[in-house]
């Protein structure tokens, strides 16, 4: 599940950073940074560890 929520976030991230170079739809590109951050703080704060 971890792996996955960190996938989740890095695809995010990318079409954050693509959405912010180009200037195209800031704010759904800011919305989708905002659930990739609060997806990696649930990972953070949950803290339970698959291995």
């Amino acid at each position: 599940m971890g792996g996955f929520l960190y996938g989740i976030a890095l695809i995010l991230v990318l079409i954050w950073a693509i959405g912010f170079l180009g200037y195209g739809a800031g704010a759904l590109i800011h919305a989708l940074l905002v659930l990739a951050i609060i997806s990696v703080l649930l990972r953070i704060i949950g803290g339970k560890s698959t291995r």
